[in-house]
């Protein structure tokens, strides 16, 4: 065309290149430790130039127990001293289970407590959540075997004094906790935890009634090994003494302390977080997968050489190495970005949880939202208040009455907490609750609240006031 000219025309801009080394990193960040464990075996046990590095052993299986909370913890540390679980022996009656061949004692080492597991199942099972707020209570009130330690008059008292409740809900509330898993759990006395566990067995069990007239008037005598007394006063012959007491000496004694149950799919958090002097520190758990270095002997060695395989393999062992510091970086960066967010959840629980999404945390941190979502991929953070996957912290908001941003999670909370509390014979419809979700700051349609509501899978107010009639 008339009148052009050609030109030559220079512009900067930047883009990220994706190079074999970040490409590894990213897909090492989306294995959780059981399979980042498995794979770096396997490259430890394919690649001559990788080695463990001095002190360290390749671990046979992870080790699933939490650290002890007094344990002390640097920022940004690892930590291999996963001290052992303290299991006291509180509530035997002399040497009841002294001759028993059942096999041996073993605490859960899912990093779950028992408080935390009882909670979750009252969370997920039928209860209503006046049920709820009374079997929380009474999981308060447990001690560390499972053994309830206070009444069920000054469970009743603690409970909030304006929503009416009474002992006989207390009462007629616990017999279903005591239904809850581990088998024997909210028991007031041993009698009352082996005729809990006895209870579960099929009505046709031989012996079983036999059994539970033995935990109710028996243990004594059983403990003292009086069996000839006790065949005699029970009127019973010596074969169905035998069977009898199989069942009571197949009953655990200490529920709490040996949370198991079968086919369990154990979860090993990614990082340790905990409160020491004051501040919230965070380490990354590489405790069960080996820590690998290149060999740098084999690596010497190969100065001057043309081999190609032990050069590409000296390649990838750098590489791996290298994957594994940018890993182990990229997720403290994002757990610190999240615990310092989320401070006030660890401090006081769900009702405080902070609004949170992807976006958040990448800009925090510098980096790609896609690349914080393979982060929290699959990835759980072990907290005071339980071992919880890094999704959980996330969640959309909504605004306060005064222009601040609150977490759905936290409003779901205080839905459950409000209903939780409510009369039985007055419960709470979708629009009240609004209103007191407004008084205490938080805006949310009476839609979304029915939604929440609906989520926690809570029947509405008309059916709860019918179960209450019920």
């Amino acid at each position: 065309m008339a009148g052009m000219k050609p030109s030559l025309q220079l512009r900067v801009s930047q883009q990220l290149v994706m190079t074999p080394q970040l490409q590894q990193a990213l897909r090492l960040l989306q294995l959780p430790v059981l399979e980042l464990n498995t794979q770096l075996e396997e490259a430890l046990a394919e690649n001559l130039m990788l080695e463990l590095e001095e002190g360290a052993d390749s671990p046979e299986e992870p080790e699933l127990a939490a650290p002890e909370p007094e344990a002390p913890v640097a920022a940004a540390a690892e930590s291999d001293d996963t001290g052992p679980w303290d299991v006291r022996d509180n509530n035997r009656s002399g040497d009841l289970w002294a001759d028993d061949n059942r096999r041996p004692e073993i605490a859960d080492r899912s990093d779950e407590t028992l408080r935390e597991h009882l909670l979750w199942q009252l969370e997920m099972d039928h209860f209503t959540p006046r049920e709820a707020t009374i079997g929380t209570a009474v999981v308060d009130a447990l001690n560390e075997d499972g053994y309830l330690t206070e009444s069920l008059e000054e469970i009743c008292r603690a409970l909030p004094a304006d929503a009416g409740f009474t002992l006989a809900e207390v009462e007629a509330t616990l017999p279903r906790l005591q239904t809850l898993d581990p088998a024997g759990v909210a028991a007031r006395s041993l009698a009352e935890c082996i005729a809990i566990q006895l209870r579960q067995l099929d009505d046709d069990t031989p012996g079983r009634e036999l059994a539970l007239r033995i935990a109710a008037n028996h243990l004594d005598q059983v403990a003292a090994q009086k069996y000839s007394s006790l065949r005699i006063e029970l009127e019973v012959s010596e074969a169905d003494l035998e069977i009898a007491l199989g069942l009571v000496r197949g009953c655990h004694p200490r529920p709490g302390a040996a949370i198991a149950p079968a086919n369990s799919e154990y979860v090993i958090p990614d990082v340790y977080v905990r409160k020491q002097d004051g501040r919230w520190l965070v380490e990354v758990n590489r405790s069960g997968a080996p820590r690998l270095r290149v060999n740098q002997a084999y690596a010497d060695m190969l100065r001057g050489t043309q081999h190609e395989t032990l050069r590409h393999q000296l390649q990838e062992a750098r590489f791996l190495v290298r994957s594994l510091e940018i890993r182990d970086d990229t997720l403290m960066k994002v757990a610190l970005c999240v615990v310092e967010r989320q401070t006030e959840f660890l401090e006081h629980g769900e009702e405080a949880m902070k609004p949170m999404i992807l976006k958040d945390v990448a800009e925090s941190v510098g980096m790609h939202e896609s690349t914080i979502s393979r982060v929290t991929a699959n990835k759980y953070m072990h907290t005071p208040r339980g071992v919880v996957p890094f999704r959980y912290f996330f969640s959309s908001q909504l605004t306060g009455t005064d222009g601040s941003e609150q977490s759905s999670t936290a409003i779901k909370a205080r839905i459950r907490r409000l209903i939780g509390q409510e009369n039985p014979a007055k419960p709470l419809s979708d629009s009240r609750i609004a209103q007191l979700l407004k008084d205490e700051g938080s805006t949310v349609a009476r839609r979304t609240v029915a939604k929440y509501r609906e989520a926690l899978r809570i029947p509405p107010s008309s059916e709860r006031k019918q179960q209450s009639v019920r």
